[in-house]
């Protein structure tokens, strides 16, 4: 079992920043992959960037160059930093850690970018 909290979501104008955060109740180097999805409503949830524990990272097309996903093993924590943030990026917002074949996932935390 793999516990994940997430924190770091709110309120921010467009073209403003916000970093998540992500903090995983297992040793990081049993998880094999870390990773953000996200879900607007009415819509599927989708990618938006992972990370192995390797540190191999893979992004959404619409992210990319916009948000970084970075990893502390020490922490067992993951970060999320998104800037130009554009009111399409508002969704909840998932943590997710992958171990073997089983997905884990926190409960979601909320970002809203208002125009």
């Amino acid at each position: 079992q793999v516990q994940l909290v997430e924190s770091g979501g709110g309120l921010v104008q467009a073209g403003g920043s916000l970093r998540l955060s992500c903090a995983a109740s297992r040793r990081a180097f049993s998880i094999n992959r870390m990773g953000w999805y996200r879900q607007a409503p009415g819509k599927q949830r989708d990618m938006v960037a992972t990370v192995t524990t390797s540190g191999t990272t893979n992004y959404a097309d619409s992210v990319k160059g916009r948000f970084t996903i970075s990893r502390d093993n020490a922490k067992n924590t993951i970060y999320l930093q998104m800037n130009s943030l554009q009111p399409e990026d508002t969704a909840v917002y998932y943590c997710n850690a992958r171990v073997v074949i089983s997905d884990y996932w926190g409960q979601g935390i909320q970002v809203t970018v208002s125009s």
